[in-house]
């Protein structure tokens, strides 16, 4: 077992950790579960703060409608 140099600086610490958790080598198949895994995680968290965000501002699929619709470009200033 070789000791992972002290290099946290270099590393957010989900790398860190994740260096930590895995000095081994693991399977090409175990390798695509711990993927998938971690997207799963991170897309359900990004769902968890779409619906904060829709519910905080009132949103609904009138409002896509509208963003769907609108003209939003300001006028440019030549």
């Amino acid at each position: 077992m070789t000791a992972i140099p002290n290099t946290q600086s270099t590393f957010s610490n989900v790398q860190w950790e994740l260096l930590k958790m895995f000095e081994y080598n693991v399977s090409e198949n175990q390798l695509l579960e711990i993927k998938q895994l971690l997207v799963r995680y991170f897309s359900n968290q990004i769902d968890n703060d779409m619906d904060k965000l829709w519910e905080q501002n009132q949103w609904s699929s009138d409002t896509i409608e509208e963003w769907a619709n609108g003209h939003f470009r300001s006028k440019s200033k030549k």
